[in-house]
Order: C-alpha cells, then structure tokens, then sequence
C-alpha cells in the first residue's frame, strides 16, 4: 500500500517500523512540529521525525493539519491509506475521506474502554486486569470508529505506565501490519462499538498528588500508572517526595495502637520501608525521590533522612 504515516512520540516509532519492514510504501509521514526542551531550550525531533529520517521518508510538520493548504498537500500525495498512532491532532471529514482504504488508527485500549487521551495510564490507574490494542477505522468522532482488530495483554501486578507503554507499542506495530494485509484482501471484519465507553482524560502533574485518604490498593495503582511520568508524589517536611514503588499491606503486627493512626501518617519503619496508614490497609513505600535528588530505593533514604513512627506524609507543603 501507498500509506502517509501520522505520529509523533515514542509509542508511534514501533507502528512505522512495522510498515516499511512489511514492504509498504510510506510516501509521507506527518508529525507535530518540533518544540524546544529541557533547560536549555534545545529544539528536538518528534520521535517519529527521527525514524523517519533514518528511512529517508519525506516528514511533514503542520502546525493545523487540517488548514487547507494542508489538505492539499496529503491529497496531492494520493494514499492508499492514512495511518494514525497518537498524532496529536484532529483529522477534519475532509482528511479522513481521502485514502482508498480511509484512516485507520492505534490506539492503545480495549475499545470502547478508555477513549481519549491517556489509555495506557488509566487502565492501570482504574485497576483493570487487561487492556490491549484496537485497530479502528477513524470517523469525525474520538475514538467512536468501528473496531477491526484487537489484541489483549494482561496488566501484571508489578505493571507501570512505562512498561505497559512499550508492550503496546510493539503489539500495535505487529497488529497494524496484519490489519493492513485484511484491509487488502477485503477480509477485515469492521465490529461497532458499544454504548459502554469511558474517557481517559489527559495527563497532568497535580494528578499525581496522593490522597492517603483512599484506599491502599488505589494508591498503589495510581503510583504505577503515572510512572514515569507525572509520577506520584506527596509531601513530607515541607518538601516534595516522588513516590516511585509501593505495595499494599494488609496488616502490620508490629502496629498495636490502631486508635490513633491518621491517613498519611507513618505507622512503622523497617531498614527498606516505611509503611503509611490509608483509608483502608497501609501502603509499604519502597522506592522514592526526594527534592533535587536521584531516584532511590526506601533503604538508601533511610540511611540518610530519619522517619519516625508519627510522622506525617500530606497532601500540600
């Protein structure tokens, strides 16, 4: 197939590799515009620009795809078939009529669970035991098309946000390249979604600000889901603590007096935990990062900052 390829980070670098090892000819590969980074300021490539690049795939960086000029420039490339993997923008009716075979779209969920934004964090955050990769026929809704193929992988119970992200891409660069060969010979069946859907809102940092208040187990689901990014985080002494690994316990013997335990506050400490009370059971912290240090297990802090029994993790400086 003649394909214009639409992504822009990490998680859309697997799919476009999958498409020219499978022979495909990927005319065109669209990625939002590059943006400076960290301190200094440096402009960097897209992820997607970069592989691309070393394809030698011509790379187009529309600030608006959908502006008419714009347009122009995808239907002049004349695709069979526009493939979409986190792109970041939304393709017009104009877009989406263009290739032969339509716009079809990775996306990372077990549709119609977790449309939107952020699928891959949320499925761990909500507690799922599964989640997986939709190939979907893109139409004028998010994420509403009508579902060709799938895939599921089961979340383990050491599972984070960045090691979910990784299988689904590698999943979604090996499924996408199969539902293209359906897609060809006519034999793709096209299933319409469910009225049961959720929204996976966007991902930002106050998300990751925890409340001891609710129950172990969520806290514990929520410090996986946001790592590694906005990762969770809560604040102890007046300054910030990231919160990277916790497990969930049920039961401390060494913790007698129960009457007094408030959530947040340290009820025991071992040499590589420190367990804190919650809404329901305690959470067992064993890897942190305090302010403007390295990431840690909970035995190297604790050889260098003393918690106390009492002491108290809060929801604010």
């Amino acid at each position: 197939m003649r394909v214009i390829y639409m992504g822009t980070p990490d998680f859309s670098v697997p799919a476009l590799s999958a498409i020219v090892e499978a022979g495909h000819e990927v005319a065109l590969v669209v990625t939002q515009p590059d943006k400076p980074k960290g301190r200094g300021g440096k402009v960097l490539f897209t992820p997607v620009k970069e592989k691309a690049l070393e394809y030698g795939i011509e790379v187009f960086q529309p600030v608006k795809v959908r502006e008419e000029e714009n347009v122009k420039i995808i239907r002049d490339c004349n695709p069979d078939i526009i493939i979409v993997a986190a792109f970041g923008q939304i393709l017009t009716k104009e877009i989406l009529s263009i290739p032969k075979y339509g716009c079809v779209n990775i996306h990372a969920s077990l549709l119609p669970r977790w449309r939107g934004a952020a699928p891959i964090q949320s499925a761990i955050i909500e507690g799922d035991k599964e989640t997986g990769i939709t190939i979907m026929q893109m139409d004028e809704g998010l994420d509403t098309g009508d579902m060709l193929m799938q895939e599921k992988v089961v979340i383990e119970a050491d599972e984070t946000g960045g090691s979910l992200h990784d299988k689904l891409a590698d999943i979604g660069g090996r499924l996408i390249v199969n539902c293209m060969k359906s897609i060809e010979k006519g034999t793709v069946n096209k299933i319409a979604q469910s009225d049961e859907f959720t929204y996976a809102t966007k991902l930002h940092k106050k998300m990751g600000l925890l409340n001891f208040t609710e129950p172990a187990e969520r806290i514990e689901c929520l410090i996986r889901g946001l790592n590694p990014w906005p990762a969770a985080f809560t604040y102890y002494n007046g300054k910030l603590l990231k919160i990277w690994k916790g497990e969930v316990v049920t039961d401390i013997p060494e913790v007698v007096d129960t009457s007094i335990q408030k959530p947040g506050m340290v009820v025991h400490v071992t040499t590589d935990t420190i367990y804190v009370a919650t809404g329901k059971d305690y959470l067992g912290i064993k890897e942190l990062q305090p302010e403007g240090k390295r990431r840690m297990p909970a035995s190297d802090y604790l050889r260098g900052c003393k918690v106390s029994v009492g002491d108290m993790f809060i929801s604010e400086e």
